[in-house]
This record gives structure tokens, sequence and C-alpha cells, in this order.
């Protein structure tokens, strides 16, 4: 089939919750916005986001249009938790089971239960299809990251599920290069790649990197970026360990970008540690130059997390040239190297790796300088030429099975009996 001759569109599924204003427009809070799904009109002609849509009756300040020229939405209910996804499961399947004739490209944006029921009702069997491995179930669900009485059910369906998909499909893109693909393995002959979701610009990327001092003035600033909706961020680790970095670096402070609804019992463990007045709880701020500005005023990014893909903030913190601490789950380990890490939950040895590092000038400097090298790989012209190959065999897999079903079909139609009439 000519690629010239023929338009394809893509259903892409997302886990994000969207917000819809009476105007009809979507928006969403944060990341990903129009532009992140424009990278998939480089291959394909238009892109339908399947998500779950809420109704709101104002934009809030900072929100971003999901819509525009080449990209729709698919508006699921706008479910949250377990007991609403039982309730609205049949309008969801009657939704899905509407598209399941459409044809298209389709990319699952794994794990989670959209993409699973996508699959499930909205996929005709045998029709290709492709997985972006952008998480692990096995560290989402792991003991203290959610807390669920279902969570080791979740976990376990999480993985089986995951698994079942990565096999299925025609084409998988991992979002770490190592981490996932021996958990989650591709079936022979399927085309396989890594990239990141972030796509990192000129304006992304410090110019230069840090020199530290002895003078520890500026360097006892911390900073922390990431979502407080789930408790896998390992916010409340963070905590722990600032009272001990208090006790021993007593100008030491901690910004938290982000908000969630664990906002609030955060607030009150610092109050309860009595490190509230060293703690700044920023809420939201929106992508892009906002986090830049705090990510600059900071010496030290620190990542708790219980699990994790490959962290998005990390990797934007290391392009300001930021030292950076994280645990050794998903793919940090890909970011940084074994000093720089320690175990998850582990509040102790984290208090530790901050004091020794805001104690090492030299140290930080040399850190600030490596991470500033390896977020290089993640340009946005590096990263969109391997997504670019994976979209194309997305495509050119579903364009020979509609060619292939368009055959059957005619040769079905031409062998049926002519209907006879009597004289």
């Amino acid at each position: 089939m000519n690629r010239e001759e023929t338009t394809v569109k893509v259903f892409v599924t997302s886990e994000h919750r969207f917000w819809r204003t009476p105007d009809g427009k979507i928006w969403t809070a944060g990341n990903p916005s129009y532009e992140f799904w424009t990278r998939y009109l480089s291959v394909f002609d238009e892109v339908v986001v399947v998500a779950r849509v809420q109704s709101v009756t104002e934009q809030c300040l900072g929100w971003k249009m999901v819509q525009g020229p080449g990209v729709n939405v698919l508006a699921l209910p706008g479910y949250r938790g377990p007991s609403e996804f039982v309730r609205t499961l049949p309008r969801v399947r009657a939704t899905l089971m509407r598209l399941a004739t459409e044809g298209g490209g389709v990319v699952l944006r794994l794990p989670g239960p959209v993409s699973s029921l996508f699959r499930r009702y909205a996929v005709p069997r045998g029709y290709p299809f492709g997985v972006e491995l952008v998480g692990d179930p096995w560290d989402v669900f792991s003991p203290g990251a959610i807390k669920h009485y279902l969570r080791p059910l979740f976990r376990q369906l999480g993985v089986s599920i995951c698994r079942s998909e990565c096999r299925s499909a025609v084409a998988v893109a991992y979002v770490s290069e190592r981490q996932l693909k021996g958990r989650y393995p591709a079936a022979d002959g399927a085309f396989t790649t890594a990239y990141s979701s972030i796509a990192l610009d000129a304006d992304h990327f410090a110019p230069r990197a840090r020199t530290y001092s002895e003078d520890m003035t500026y360097c006892k600033k911390i900073i922390m970026v990431g979502s407080l909706e789930h408790g896998y961020k390992g916010v409340d680790v963070l905590l722990t360990a600032m009272r001990d970095v208090v006790d021993r670096i007593p100008d030491s402070s901690l910004t938290i970008v982000g908000d969630g609804i664990y906002r609030a019992s955060l607030e009150r463990q610092a109050e309860l540690l009595g490190i509230a007045d060293r703690v700044r709880f920023l809420g939201h701020l929106p992508a892009g130059e906002q986090v830049r500005r705090q990510l600059d005023q900071a010496a030290l990014f620190v990542l708790p997390s219980r699990a994790e893909g490959l962290p998005r903030a990390m990797i934007e913190a290391m392009a300001r040239a930021l030292p950076c601490i994280g645990t050794k789950v998903g793919g940090i380990p890909e970011l940084l190297p074994e000093e720089d890490m320690v175990p998850r939950d582990d509040a102790a040895a984290l208090a530790e790796a901050i004091v020794s590092v805001l104690s090492d000038a030299q140290r930080m400097s040399m850190m600030s300088a490596r991470n500033l090298q390896v977020a290089q790989a993640y340009r946005s012209d590096i990263l969109q030429e391997r997504r670019k190959a994976f979209y194309w065999e997305v495509r050119r897999r579903t364009e020979e099975w509609l060619s292939a079903r368009a055959v059957r079909d005619s040769a079905r139609f031409a062998f049926q009996p002519k209907e006879t009439t009597r004289e």
C-alpha cells in the first residue's frame, strides 16, 4: 500500500485524566498537552487520544489545551479509583466497542486500565498494535507505594497484562534501555526500541556545569519535583530524612514542587517532625520556565521514589546541571551512578547521602558536569528519530493488515452464491 495514497490515523491511549470546560475544550493540568501529542503526526495523519475526561465549570490557571489541528480526544468517563471504575465500566465498554470497526493505528501506553480496556473492546482479534511501556506495575504497586487492600492483586494483574500485551504487540518501545526489557519481553520478530517521553529542547539545558565552592551558603537548598497524587514518589521518606539533615546542616531547606491528595498529610508530617519552617510546598507549577526557575535556585535535586519509569523530573534537573540523588528503582540506575543512589524506603541512608553531598563542594561540581552530559542523550532530535521508527513500524503493519482484510472481504464477496430468480 502506497503511503502517499493513504490516510492513517492513530489511536493512542493515555492514563492521564483531562478536564472539559463548558465550551467543549479539553485541558490538561500539565503534560501531556497538545504539543506532546503532535509527535505522532510526524508519521500519522490524525491522532485520537483515548483518555478519561472530567467536566468542570471553568479552566484553572496554567492548564494547557489537549486538542488542536490533527489531535482529537475520545473522552471516556472521568472515573477516579476502583469503585468509580466499576460503576462506569458499562459506559466505558460501550464507548470503546463502537470503535471496533474503525481502521487506524493503535498505540497502547502501558501500564493502566484505559489501555487494557481499549485493547479488549476496541481492537479486533489479530489486529496489529504497538506498545509504549512507560512504567512498571511491579514497582507502582509495590508495598508502600499504593495504599489499598487490593494492592497485591493489582500488582499481579498489572504485571501479567503488561507481559501479555508486550508479547502480542508488533512493536514495543520501552521508556528505559535496560530495566523493562527483561521483565516484559517482546515477541520474537517484533520491532523494539527505547526512548523516554521527555523532549528536551535547547532552552531546557543550562549553558554550563555548575562550580560549587566551600562557601556552603548556596549549597543547602534541596528540591524535589513530583506528583503528590500517589504515595510512590516517597515524599514521606524524604521528609523523615530531612529531620536528620536539618539537625546536621541547620541552614538546609527543602522545596517540593507538585500537588495531589497527599499534600495535606505531608504538610502535617512536616509539622510533626518539627521541620515545617524548613519545607516549602509550592504546589503545582506549569511545566517549563517556572519549574526551571526553581531548579536553578536549588543546589541538589532529590527523588526518593518507590517506583519510576524513567523519571522526567530528574532528567530535567540534570539538564539544569543539578547534582541528583535518587533511589535504586525503575530507570533511575540508568541515569545515576551507584554512589548517587540509595535503597528505597531508607530514610537514614537518604539523609546520609544528602549530608555527604552537601558537605562536598568538589563532588557536587563533578556531579553537575556529569549530569549535564548525561542529559544530552535526551535531546528532542535524538529521541524523535527513535519514535518515528516505532511509529512507522506500527503504521506499516496496520496498512498491511487493512490491505489483507480488504482482499479477504473482496474474495468473500466474490464467491458468495448469487440469488436466482425463478420464472
